[in-house]
């Protein structure tokens, strides 16, 4: 409930104070994809105070999005009224144009922008879903790994284990080589049910023909989705193959998306089935809502890319959303970080009416040993 001190300042709630931290999860793994080998992923923390709550969001993003935040935006943040978020993101954009509106400066936004949303159901004491006005009970998800850095064994163990949690929809990577990626899916699909959709990603490894003839040649093991099978920015290469892969394939982009004319720019081409993006890059929860109304228009169906225990709640209240990504190190790094991450069942995560905010709680002292 809202106490009486919260009352009497509800037209204006400054902000007091505003940290930020980074740190660096090595993986379980080696992990690859079509394009890039990783062996850590980096969390960018925010916590912002004001009326005597704390607010946290995050980003995943280089270290170099701390120093941003700490060194620029801060003190562009302080004494900002906390429940004007979505002006305070404007303002801040507007501030990082010289250093680019993409990128590592709108991911320092992003995580701003997520703290403050936090906060705002925070003060009013409320789960976050019920201040933005929730539309559906629950998240479907994905299980999403199956990166080409495995071998078979990993590989067959990582997607035989989703399903027991109630998980039906599973992704792989695929791109790093070409010549393995029929057989590496016809791996995984073996040890699939024929109800259990099989998914794939290219993060953009492919070239267009490239990419048409892998859809053809793996479509016999009923894959459903396929990501990024070009890069991303090829527009006109997502429509090619959308307009000639498989009927039941849905091709999906978006994830490296930072701003609405980005979003348009994909929709109005025709270029996916899915538009799909990440409130860790596109300008926070703010920048996510938008983007999920804009895909609501197209009449098409919208997902979230990685950072699950974050989208939650946004996810839930557009009417637009389809999947979210129960991305395998994100889900780690979130449960080693927090309290309060919700654990899927049947298949879909439900927000805790009982927790306000995101619902999770920073764990500093186990956080501390990956501190950059």
């Amino acid at each position: 409930m809202i106490d009486d001190d919260v009352n009497k300042i509800i037209d204006f709630v400054p902000v007091k104070k505003l940290d930020v931290s980074a740190y660096k999860i090595p993986t379980d793994a080696p992990e690859a994809d079509g394009t890039i080998d990783w062996n850590s992923t980096t969390l960018v923390l925010v916590e912002i105070e004001a009326a005597n709550k704390t607010g946290v969001g995050y980003t995943y993003a280089d270290e170099a999005t701390a120093f941003l935040i700490r060194n620029k935006l801060k003190e562009l943040v302080l004494q900002k009224n906390a429940l004007d978020i979505q002006g305070i993101n404007l303002f801040l954009t507007q501030q990082i144009r010289n250093s680019g509106t993409c990128g590592i400066a709108l991911m320092a936004v992003s995580a701003i922008d997520n703290a403050l949303w936090d906060l705002k159901a925070k003060i009013f004491d409320v789960p976050l879903c019920k201040l933005l006005g929730q539309v559906k009970e629950a998240m479907l998800v994905y299980g999403s790994g199956g990166f080409t850095s495995y071998n078979k064994k990993q590989l067959q163990q990582q997607f035989a284990g989703w399903p027991e949690e109630g998980i039906r929809y599973l992704k792989m990577k695929v791109g790093k080589h070409p010549e393995k990626d029929v057989q590496r899916v016809k791996e995984a699909r073996d040890v699939l049910k024929d109800d259990v959709q099989l998914m794939i990603d290219a993060n953009g490894a492919y070239s267009a023909k490239q990419a048409l003839q892998k859809a053809a040649e793996v479509s016999q093991y009923n894959v459903s989705w396929f990501e990024e099978p070009v890069s991303s920015d090829n527009l006109e290469g997502l429509r090619f193959i959308r307009e000639h892969a498989p009927a039941q394939m849905n091709i999906a982009a978006g994830e490296y998306g930072y701003n609405l004319p980005y979003f348009e720019a994909m929709l109005h081409a025709k270029a996916v089935d899915v538009l799909q993006a990440d409130a860790t890059r596109c300008g926070g929860i703010t920048g996510f809502l938008k983007a999920g109304f804009l895909a609501e228009a197209h009449q098409l169906p919208y997902s979230s890319h990685c950072a699950p225990a974050l989208h939650l709640h946004a996810a839930v209240c557009l009417p637009s959303f389809f999947i979210a990504e129960y991305f395998h190190d994100h889900v780690r790094i979130e449960r080693t970080l927090f309290d309060g991450v919700p654990a899927v069942e049947n298949g879909e995560i439900k927000p805790d009416s009982s927790r306000p905010g995101f619902g999770l709680e920073f764990k500093r002292r186990d956080a501390e040993k990956y501190k950059c």
